[in-house]
């Protein structure tokens, strides 16, 4: 048999062997994390986008981690992934380990002498320490949605196994994005994985809404937002096309957003 015969037949046969096994499609709007026991704070994280990322209650993150009353995370910190029941007032012994926050001085010290010029102690930046957990919420939600942006519903939510956590919708370059409730931002960046520059929007102690895949993010950390406020432009960071991925979550949980908004609004 000629050589070029022999090759031919056995690329022939490696196809008939492969059937149908094909690899698997990774999902970029929800890539699948199985939810180790501790994770280590990253830089720019916030106890929201952690609870967020492994689809645990934000508020049972902190009592799990004995975080209240405005306690500061850090980059360094280790945080046990637990969703404690929320309102358990039954004291919590934390295992947190954290690097060491900046400490400030109340003693004054006195001045030195010295004939070399005077030089400014640098500032510690703000960005080291994580954002806080509680954040100011509008008392104005009312539970009623409105849709962030005008257009087709590219896929659906899948809550076999939270294989989809959301809504896909077309659109444009640049098309406005709009907050789809009343809310405090409490997530702005891009540090979750397959969501691009993401905004996470609170409502109140029980919900949240996401938008991902922005080409731009107009608003910050801490800002309050009006529904209908437009709060980023859609683009198509962290996946394949222009669209933007729309979620909501019900005490950590995902939820089918179409059961929530109203029934015009997309197209």
């Amino acid at each position: 048999m000629s050589k070029p015969l022999f090759f031919m037949t056995i690329l022939l046969l490696a196809g008939c062997t492969a059937g149908p096994n094909f690899a698997p499609v990774v999902d970029l709007h929800s890539p699948p994390e199985r939810t180790p026991e501790n994770y280590v704070v990253q830089r720019g994280d916030t106890l929201y986008s952690i609870a967020f990322r492994y689809g645990l209650d934000y508020r049972g993150l902190a009592s799990a981690n004995g975080v209240r009353g405005g306690a500061p995370i850090f980059p360094g910190q280790t945080l046990r992934l637990v969703d404690n029941v929320v309102g358990n007032t039954a004291p919590v012994t934390s295992t947190i380990t954290q690097a060491s926050p900046p400490s400030v001085s109340t003693t004054p010290s006195a001045p030195k002498v010295s004939s070399a010029p005077s030089r400014s102690t640098p500032v510690q930046k703000k960005s080291t320490v994580a954002s806080n957990m509680p954040k100011p919420v509008p008392e104005s939600f009312t539970g009623e949605w409105v849709w962030p942006v005008k257009g087709k519903l590219l896929r659906g939510f899948s809550a076999s196994q939270f294989a989809h956590k959301g809504i896909d919708i077309a659109g444009n370059m640049e098309q406005p994005v709009s907050a789809a409730a009343d809310g405090v931002v409490v997530y702005a960046g891009s540090g979750l994985v397959g969501y691009g520059k993401l905004l996470i929007v609170k409502h109140n102690e029980r919900y949240l809404s996401a938008y991902a895949h922005n080409n731009r993010l107009l608003v910050k950390e801490g800002d309050q937002v009006k529904q209908g406020k437009v709060i980023a432009r859609m683009g198509d960071t962290g996946t394949d096309g222009v669209k933007l991925h729309f979620e909501i979550r019900k005490d950590g949980k995902p939820v089918d957003p179409v059961a929530l908004l109203p029934k015009e609004g997309s197209r």
